[in-house]
């Protein structure tokens, strides 16, 4: 069995960002990366967009500047998300193709019990 070649998103500028392909994603990563409410926020928010990308700072995350690429990051090395640099912005695309061929409901399963545990606690 052969391992499929990990997925980089490519800049004119040569800049590339490493990202698993299809077969490297663990179902352990995915579920720490979505762990994290800060994370499992930006994934929400990717989720309910009508947009396929929104660059990084589409998002008012209550964090330093470190700490939010610090969330991308690890949302992008565990396959969640896919980041790829067009012109000088870093866009943000979520791999629901990837997850849900994966794992089969398990993105709308954490989606909706993040929804019900907002309703319910008033967490935002």
């Amino acid at each position: 069995m052969t391992t499929a070649a990990p997925h980089t998103g490519t800049a004119a500028g040569g800049r590339t960002l490493a990202h698993p392909a299809r077969t490297e994603i663990r179902l352990e990563a995915v579920l720490h990366a979505l762990s994290d409410p800060m994370r499992l926020a930006v994934v929400r928010e990717m989720a309910a967009s009508a947009q396929a990308e929104l660059s990084c700072s589409a998002f008012d995350l209550p964090v330093t500047k470190s700490t939010t690429t610090h969330h991308f990051r690890v949302l992008r090395e565990a396959g969640v998300i896919e980041q790829v640099y067009r012109g000088t912005a870093k866009l943000n695309g979520l791999r629901r193709a990837d997850l849900d061929a994966l794992f089969p409901g398990l993105l709308d399963a954490v989606l909706d019990a993040a929804t019900r545990q907002e309703d319910r606690l008033g967490d935002s």
